[in-house]
């Protein structure tokens, strides 16, 4: 029965507080996108495109939180409290090594990566401004998620929500007082934002270094364990790479479908978002438990606990599928008053819908696989599931057949993730145990 499985306290321990800090995360945008709006429709676009921009970059790099958590769970389910501290120190030193590597050879390259996202000329100067800025904020920013990663290592979810909603509250006040009060316009957004992610990482790195003194862990960078971490980082690189293939390719088809086609698509996948958010709370507790039950040798542990969660992302699948039925009659109107988006809308929840109890399964499973150090696999699967998608998105294209075709697409990816990581789950290649995966 629901809530009375053993594990069950656990995923909540953890979930509940991931999904705050999930949903923390999106609002930073927004704040800016309220704020900015103040300055008129050519400083929103700018900010749009730098968002995706920057978007862009947080996702490419998302491998500092789930590596991070990966190797610092498996230290403290073998009671290595010391390690676990030491794995978090290499993550933070990773982070920043990437960050100001980034900044070195990012700043050249800002106009023609605003250009190559499709700014206008009228929007790419302020779009420019805004990545110019932030680009002196990617190092904190990068510390932020393998400091979030160290944390949920070590079992914490709570504490990166309340980092997540300090960030939230500094970013809000520090735009609206830069940008509407001391007149910066664009760039004062982005200098809250900066300020706000640098905050976010001092708490982390103050964090850190007193576990460091709490178990005699050193804090200077090593050499094996930065190189562990990186290696760990380039199977979790090539994953994310292939889904971000996925959305991207998606939205240039709808956008080649036509005007509502692209506008219909673009409300249903930040529909299709929103659910996530929930769906990855659980994943982010796999990523946490399996890393701590394999590091202890519980391998039996792992395995009731991967189908514990599985049974919870199928049940929170259902829940969106029926939540999404009920109000889909009523939900377009909330986005749009144009009757030919609204019709392509309609079309597209309906798949939107019906593929929540399969991505369920999906974000649980991957949050497992990722918990368990199987990078390697990951990547792979990611390459096979992009493969599959990719064909059948030029038929939805090629024949006309509109939006819920796209969509259908979506869901014949969705399967061929449910697939290969189901595969896998029900192996015992990935569970394999000790306090570092060999």
């Amino acid at each position: 029965m629901m809530f009375r499985h053993p594990h069950d306290r656990e995923i909540l321990r953890l979930a509940v507080p991931a999904f705050g800090a999930l949903v923390a995360e999106p609002l930073f945008l927004l704040t800016d996108s309220v704020i900015v709006g103040r300055l008129g429709t050519v400083s929103l676009g700018a900010l749009g495109v730098a968002g995706q921009i920057l978007g862009t970059l947080v996702n490419l790099c998302v491998f500092l939180a789930y590596g991070t958590t990966a190797s610092v769970s498996r230290q403290v389910g073998a009671g290595n409290h010391r390690a676990a501290v030491r794995q978090g120190i290499d993550g933070l030193w990773l982070a920043v090594l990437i960050g100001v590597g980034l900044i070195a050879a990012g700043r050249p390259l800002v106009p023609a990566v605003v250009r190559a996202f499709g700014a206008s000329t009228v929007i790419a100067p302020q779009a420019e401004t805004y990545v110019h800025v932030s680009l002196l904020g990617v190092p904190a920013m990068l510390i932020v998620l393998a400091g979030t990663g160290v944390l949920r290592g070590m079992q914490d979810t709570r504490t990166p929500l309340f980092v997540s909603v300090g960030m939230f509250a500094a970013n809000a006040g520090l735009n609206a007082l830069l940008v509407l009060g001391m007149g910066w316009g664009i760039a004062g957004s982005a200098w809250g934002t900066v300020l706000a992610q640098t905050g976010g990482a001092a708490a982390y790195v103050v964090m850190v270094v007193r576990g460091a003194r709490t178990y005699g862990a050193p804090l200077r960078p090593d050499l094996r364990g930065l190189r562990a971490s990186a290696t760990a980082g380039v199977g979790l690189l090539i994953r994310t790479l292939s889904l971000r293939v996925v959305l991207v390719v998606a939205t240039m088809v709808a956008a080649r479908l036509g005007d509502p086609q692209i506008a219909a698509h673009q409300i249903a996948a930040n529909i299709w978002t929103l659910t996530v958010f929930a769906l990855d709370a659980i994943a982010i507790a796999g990523q946490a438990i399996t890393g701590r039950q394999l590091g202890a040798g519980d391998v039996a542990g792992a395995r009731a606990a991967t189908r514990r969660m599985i049974e919870w992302g199928a049940a929170c699948g259902v829940v969106f599928t029926l939540a999404l039925f009920a109000v889909r009659p009523w939900l377009p109107d909330a986005f749009t008053g144009d009757a030919a988006v609204r019709s392509q809308l309609l079309g597209a929840l309906v798949i939107v819908a019906l593929l929540q109890p399969i991505a369920g399964v999906v974000f649980v499973l991957d949050g497992v696989l990722i918990g368990a150090g199987d990078m390697g696999y990951l990547a792979v699967a990611g390459v096979i599931q992009t493969a599959a998608f990719l064909p059948v998105a030029w038929l939805a294209y090629a024949l006309g057949g509109g939006l819920v075709s796209l969509w259908l697409a979506m869901g014949v990816w969705m399967t061929a993730r449910l697939i290969t990581l189901g595969l896998r789950a029900r192996s015992d290649a990935w569970l394999v145990a000790g306090a570092v995966r060999g």
